[in-house]
């Protein structure tokens, strides 16, 4: 099989590893050797079933051994944040494969090599956990408008507040000067022609909050060049999507070490 095909699919699969773990190098790890173990014949690509399917089903493969002692990147270890004690990795997978990848239930129990009342059963327990979260501060960067209002609504489902809604770079972080956020929704391309990215990138050098972005053209972050987000929508989303992203984002966040004033 030529291997353009699973070329053009490596980026969802880190968008997925990286939202699994929580984080961008132990996502992308996952992903390497994911494909690794299938070029060394470790893990084998089921031909039955849709290429994108299979793929995932390869992932999940090389997660289990990670999960039973193996190591992705030697000697590193899957992260086990305290935050996630309350979904387990069973019920996260679920969660992420059908809301966020778009999966059915049917396909979410073949990659998890369950049957399909055990996926069922699992992406609902997730549910749940999700809806436990506690309520934050949300800022949102959008220029448009009927999507802000979408996203408001969302947030304010979920119990949390809004600080603001910013439509440019400036907005955004004369918006945090006066508030701090415990979550960013951000998009990419905004109105007066600045950058989403830029405007998070300059919030986080002073505040340590998790951001999820939010875009039409989520290839153009996934691009193994440089950071990219561990947590990513696509627009046109699904608020159910965004619900389980907002939570995802809320259980991962793995606070920055405190650096020591220099005297």
């Amino acid at each position: 099989m030529s291997t353009e095909p699973i070329i053009r699919h490596t980026p969802y699969l880190r968008r997925y590893a990286r939202a699994l773990t929580g984080s961008q190098a132990e996502g992308d790890a996952l992903v390497q050797a994911a494909l690794e173990n299938l070029l060394s014949g470790h893990v084998h690509l089921d031909r039955s079933a849709a290429l994108r399917t299979a793929l995932f089903r390869a992932l999940h493969d090389t997660w289990r051994l990670a999960l039973n002692g193996h190591s992705i990147d030697a000697p590193r270890r899957l992260p086990a944040d305290q935050r996630l004690q309350r979904m387990t990795p069973e019920h996260r997978t679920a969660l992420l494969l059908v809301l966020m990848e778009g999966f059915s239930l049917a396909e979410t129990a073949y990659i998890l090599g369950v049957d399909e009342l055990s996926a069922r059963h699992r992406f609902e327990a997730a549910q749940r956990s999700i809806e436990g979260q506690l309520a934050t501060d949300v800022l949102i960067i959008e220029d448009e408008p009927v999507i802000a209002l979408d996203l408001q609504r969302l947030a304010d489902d979920l119990g949390h507040r809004i600080i603001g809604v910013a439509a440019t770079h400036q907005e955004a972080v004369g918006l945090v000067a006066n508030r701090t956020p415990g979550l960013v929704l951000a998009d990419v391309r905004l109105a007066d022609g600045s950058s989403g990215v830029e405007a998070v990138g300059e919030i986080l050098r002073s505040y340590d909050v998790p951001v999820i972005f939010i875009t039409a053209y989520p290839e153009r972050l996934l691009t193994g060049s440089r950071p990219e987000p561990a947590f990513l929508v696509t627009k046109p989303f699904s608020e159910e999507t965004v619900k389980a992203m907002i939570g995802q984002a809320l259980f991962f966040h793995q606070p920055r070490p405190r650096l020591k004033a220099v005297v």
